[in-house]
């Protein structure tokens, strides 16, 4: 079964769609705006991450959710930055370094670690949610499994 999307919150979504789309090189495919099953409404916006996978962005108008409301996926649960979050495969080197390339002329600060077993380039988004692009650089065995 394939992954559809992950939807999150945005408080700013000026500035979450200048991420994904220049930084990240996201295509913004549908906007939806609806009531919110709270009696507010809510714009959904979907970005389409390269494969037809799609990452969605509530931007929420609804008085029953408090305005100081957390969006960071790990932070906003009291976790370190690194531990929760959201990771977009790269095809290859030229396409890893084509991602932290395009990220760094957006002024975003990048992270690059050799994990050993995939290489990564890391970023925050607006919503203080950490993202990474990820090339997978071996090939799992039955030892990695065990």
């Amino acid at each position: 079964m394939s992954y559809h999307h992950m939807a999150v919150v945005t408080k700013d979504m000026a500035a979450t769609h200048s991420f994904y789309s220049k930084g990240m090189g996201f295509e913004l495919v549908k906007v939806e705006k609806a009531p919110s099953p709270t009696g507010g409404w809510a714009k959904h916006f979907f970005y389409d991450t390269g494969d037809g996978e799609l990452m969605a962005f509530w931007e929420l108008h609804d008085d029953t959710i408090p305005a100081d409301h957390e969006t960071g996926i790990a932070t906003g649960l009291g976790l370190p930055m690194w531990t929760n979050h959201i990771a977009f495969g790269a095809a290859d080197h030229r396409a890893l370094m084509a991602a932290k390339d395009r990220l760094l002329s957006q002024g975003i600060d990048v992270m690059e670690i050799d994990h050993h077993w995939c290489h990564s380039v890391y970023a925050t988004d607006p919503n203080g949610i950490m993202v990474e692009f990820c090339m997978t650089t071996e090939e799992f065995s039955q030892a990695d499994k065990d």
